[in-house]
């Protein structure tokens, strides 16, 4: 009998850890990764809103993409200084370029797209088109504080002021 006790508590012992495994691995599903893709998936949220919003600068300056409607373009105007910000603003996006002042400076012009254009139209966004507005105005101010990620040109000029020019790419 005294056999059975010490095999059923070893039992019972690896059954807790079991479930305190299973907790834990549950429980960190919501909590940081120290994955190195945390951080270079913020390069790859970085990349795509600056192609995305250089595509709505070119599309206002050049007209490419067409708009299918006749466009006339004046460089001093609202929607001139607007295609200015968002085609030079979108790339140093994009490359990652004065990533947080950039930033600022394209929060601060979605922020007066909204109250200016859209909300005008609606309160919702989703009626008024600016949900995208929205979007840009809210993911640049993350790039204010966050930063551009480990693929930038922002991390290729902090690291070679540190002497780590050789893993670069490898975030």
């Amino acid at each position: 009998m005294a056999n059975v006790s010490p095999t059923i508590a070893a039992l019972a012992a690896a059954a807790s850890k079991n479930t305190n495994d299973n907790l834990e691995d549950l429980v960190s599903i919501f909590e940081s990764s120290r994955s190195r893709w945390t951080e270079r998936m913020l390069s790859v949220l970085r990349i795509v809103v600056g192609i995305l919003y250089f595509e709505h600068g070119t599309q206002k300056v050049f007209n490419l993409p067409p708009l299918g409607t006749a466009h006339v373009y004046h460089l001093v105007s609202q929607q001139g200084l607007a295609g200015v910000l968002e085609t030079v603003g979108g790339l140093a996006i994009l490359f990652g370029l004065f990533t947080r002042p950039v930033a600022l400076i394209l929060a601060g012009e979605m922020a007066v797209a909204y109250f200016q254009v859209h909300i005008r139209r609606s309160l919702f966004p989703i009626n008024n088109r600016g949900d995208n507005v929205v979007l840009f105005c809210f993911i640049y101010l993350y790039l204010v504080f966050r930063g551009a990620g480990p693929w930038s040109l922002d991390a290729l000029v902090a690291r070679s002021k540190r002497g780590r020019l050789p893993d670069t790419l490898t975030g």
